[in-house]
């Protein structure tokens, strides 16, 4: 159970910075400044790998406003692991 809510807690961290925007279908100059400084090849990779949960989990969710980004920390424990894992991989690269 503490496993599953540290996974969740940190999910919900990431999403916080990045992934709302990515998926949001927006203007990036609407989109936090951590959004404005992935590479197209970043935003692509994260697409690719959260698409399915997007589609399972939030499909019935217009975007904008923040709303993918709900949905997403809603559903956050049940994030597929390459999903996870792209999300962890942008963070990290954003720390260097």
């Amino acid at each position: 159970m503490l496993r599953k809510l540290n996974r969740r807690a940190a999910i919900v961290i990431i999403l916080a910075g990045i992934a709302g925007a990515v998926f949001a279908h927006g203007a990036l100059a609407q989109t936090p400044a951590a959004v404005q400084n992935l590479t197209p090849a970043q935003i692509q990779n994260l697409r690719a790998a959260c698409a399915a949960d997007i589609q399972t989990y939030c499909a019935g969710v217009q975007p904008g406003g923040g709303r993918v980004l709900q949905c997403i920390k809603t559903n956050a424990e049940n994030m597929s692991p390459p999903c996870v894992n792209a999300l962890l991989s942008v963070r990290s690269a954003q720390a260097q």
